[in-house]
């Protein structure tokens, strides 16, 4: 390819979910994207909806966030925006979180994105481009048994914002989302293994799990991809090292006062 005159848009963790649901919107928008990540039949059949171009990648492996960054230089010559949106979960306290799990979600959620960041900025500073992290409501509120994902995401509002408060003097926006529960396949999971031992099928779970969120109801991927590309474009233009929540209200419930407003019954078991 001899370059282009769209904006580039890398979307890390873009086989499914909100990476997947921020390429089809961002194809619709004009954008040129380009997806990445370590399945290809997800990736492909996400370029097959959007004509995104695919680029299969462990955003751990030592070395690959600097080829996979300046492949995609060469090939459209540009770099517009980034999102941040690769992301694992492990369940535990900080007693009971094994180390290798630990390293593995601190290696996904933030390192790689420090990676992916000290690879992209030269070149999001060149075009005035942005640089858009995914973290998460757990990252702002302490969620239970989520010591290694909670501070992961807490150490990628830090880092989006010192890109921020470091490069906004030469054009690169920096800022996060952080949505609630979203219905993608990570939650779906999350929400089947919950349900399970309770009789409850996935969407009975999602029910239940968002019974005290003020909107009732989980959120679609399309929705927390709104977000994201409202930060990456244009019309945010005056927005940088902002941290925007998308969960339907979940943060704004007091714990001290539900018992207040709900009737609440404990578990039978």
């Amino acid at each position: 390819m001899s370059g282009t005159d769209r904006k580039v848009l890398l979307v890390t963790g873009g086989g499914s979910g909100i990476g997947a649901a921020t390429a089809v919107l961002a194809a619709e928008r004009g954008w040129q994207v380009v997806v990445c990540g370590r399945r290809p039949e997800s990736l492909q059949a996400v370029a097959a909806r959007t004509g995104a171009d695919v680029r299969v990648v462990d955003v751990t492996a030592p070395d690959a966030v600097d080829d996979l960054v300046a492949s995609v230089v060469a090939d459209f010559g540009r770099l517009d925006s980034v999102v941040a949106n690769a992301g694992v979960m492990a369940v535990g306290s900080v007693v009971d979180t094994d180390p290798a799990d630990w390293d593995a979600v601190i290696g996904t959620n933030l390192t790689a994105v420090y990676r992916l960041a000290r690879a992209a900025v030269p070149h999001l500073a060149t075009e005035g481009g942005t640089f858009v992290g995914v973290s998460s409501i757990a990252a702002l509120r302490s969620s239970l048994a989520a010591a290694a994902y909670s501070t992961s995401k807490a150490g990628l509002i830090a880092l989006v914002q010192s890109i921020a408060r470091d490069f906004g003097g030469v054009g690169v926006r920096a800022n996060v989302v952080c949505p609630g529960w979203i219905r993608t396949e990570m939650a779906d999971a999350e929400m089947a293994e919950f349900g399970a031992p309770h009789g409850l099928s996935v969407d009975e779970a999602y029910a239940e799990a968002t019974e005290l969120v003020p909107q009732r109801r989980a959120g679609d991927p399309a929705e927390a991809a709104a977000a994201v590309l409202w930060l990456a474009g244009s019309e945010s233009s005056y927005v940088n090292g902002t941290v925007l929540v998308v969960d339907g209200g979940t943060i704004l419930v007091d714990g001290g006062t539900v018992a207040f407003d709900y009737a609440l019954a404990p578990r039978a078991d």
